[in-house]
């Protein structure tokens, strides 16, 4: 029984997951006969980008060929951990510069799971050399970046799948079939979406010596360079605008880009963002601490929210979106989704789907988001699809790109205290030169930015 076949039985034994595979389905994947065998590589082998490498081996057949990291210590453990997971029981290929990775392996198949700093030049160089991509959310860390990784993936023809797996999750997609496109909300005229999660690391580390094990310089790249206080890993480096997009772009991108699915959006017409540090001080971080936005369309404003301090508005959906129509409300988060219609109708409640009997693999794997592998599952599954039928897949880069484009818009707003409107035709801020200069964060050193009219 090969990997496709054991996934589509697992899948099948739920209802939510019945409604995902059948949108697979109807891409024509044949899940029980795969066409090949994806020689695959990860550029990243910290905590998602295994994660994300571990789903992709769980549902197709592929053998994992290279890993690239700056840091020795994880890159050798990331090797031994794979050699245990794949079939073949190798230790992938170990690089500390991509760029080699790349030269010296015939590659299907990259996945991104570096900081957000590099996303745009690893995907880009990795498209042209052949291989299609699995890139982590957000896309960039500035707009001109994403224009010209969607430029890239459609010059060399390359299927980029963005890690926004709430597309895939379970529960969602039945929430998007039978209560949003069954009418159920009625018209849709405000939404709310929101994070309050205490995920801001503020600490006061010393400056310290580089470890022998550690490409601090490579790490860095093209992002300004701090003073070396501490591995950056897990979630120290996200504290930092140097080298990410805040809560925006690492929380709101997720939940804005699962209404803009839901509600069929594409780019706001106009973005306007308040906040900075209100009350978290004391430390090092120099991102928001709290930050509202509002992305208007016609007749209707989605509007953000983050504080990673005080309390929740409801506890049951700290990280979440609700759409209000005239019918009812539809609250959804990662965990379930509860509508409750006006007057007296039914209401509906789900909870996410979990695999832990189907995967016991998952049990043991460390910092495993359990309630997020399913759909990691799915969502990797989508992306073999269109690799096979030259499609576009459910998190297609220009997807991937808007959504996160318009988040480093709404930083620009509460940076400049001021409504923008962008075109994405003209690649423009409309009215507006001051910000358009913004749209292409300097590089630093040697490194140059990608430009979408030269990819």
């Amino acid at each position: 029984m090969n990997n496709f076949t054991l996934n589509r039985r697992r899948f099948l034994q739920g209802t939510s997951a019945s409604i995902a595979l059948s949108t697979l389905d109807a891409s024509g994947l044949n899940v029980n006969n795969p066409a090949k065998t994806y020689r695959v590589a990860l550029i990243g082998t910290g905590w998602y980008g295994k994660s994300d490498l571990f789903r992709l081996i769980q549902v197709a057949s592929v053998e994992v060929v290279a890993l690239c990291d700056v840091d020795k210590n994880m890159l050798e453990a990331a090797g031994k951990l794979v050699s245990q997971r794949q079939k073949s029981g190798k230790v992938p290929l170990l690089y500390g510069d991509y760029r080699k990775m790349l030269a010296e392996n015939k590659l299907d198949i990259v996945l991104i799971g570096s900081p957000d700093h590099w996303h745009a030049m690893q995907a880009i160089d990795a498209v042209k050399a052949g291989a299609h991509v699995y890139v982590q959310k957000p896309i960039s860390v500035d707009v001109m970046e994403g224009e010209a990784m969607v430029a890239a993936a459609r010059k060399y023809k390359r299927v980029v799948q963005v890690g926004t797996q709430r597309k895939s999750t379970p529960h969602l997609i039945e929430a998007k079939k039978n209560i949003v496109d069954a009418g159920l909300l009625g018209k849709i005229s405000h939404v709310e979406m929101c994070c309050y999660y205490h995920m801001r690391n503020n600490g006061n580390p010393p400056v310290q010596a580089v470890p022998d094990f550690f490409d601090y310089e490579m790490w860095t790249g093209p992002a300004p360079m701090r003073p070396y206080d501490g591995l950056p890993h897990i979630r120290w480096w996200r504290t930092f605008k140097e080298y990410g997009n805040g809560i925006m772009g690492d929380m709101c991108i997720h939940m804005f880009d699962t209404v803009r699915w839901m509600l069929h959006l594409g780019w706001p017409k106009r973005i306007t963002s308040s906040g900075g540090i209100y009350v978290q001080k004391e430390g090092k971080s120099n991102i928001s601490d709290t930050q509202s936005a509002i992305f208007e369309y016609d007749e209707l404003n989605c509007v953000w929210q983050h504080r990673t301090w005080g309390t929740p508005n409801n506890p049951d959906y700290p990280w979440s979106f609700t759409l209000y129509g005239e019918k009812g409300t539809l609250w959804a988060s990662t965990m379930a989704y509860d509508f409750i219609p006006q007057g007296k109708g039914e209401k509906i409640h789900k909870d996410v789907v979990y695999e832990k009997e189907k995967y016991p693999e998952d049990l043991t794997e460390e910092r495993i988001e359990l309630n997020a592998a399913p759909a990691t599952r799915l969502h990797m599954l989508d992306f073999i699809a269109a690799i096979e039928n030259n499609s576009r897949p459910v998190a297609d880069i220009e997807e991937g790109h808007i959504s996160t484009a318009s988040c480093i818009l709404a930083n620009m707003s509460m940076e400049l205290g001021r409504p923008l409107v962008y075109d994405p035709k003209k690649r423009v801020v409309v009215g507006d030169a001051e910000a358009t200069k913004k749209l292409v964060r300097p590089y630093r050193g040697s490194w140059v930015h990608p430009d979408p009219n030269l990819v």
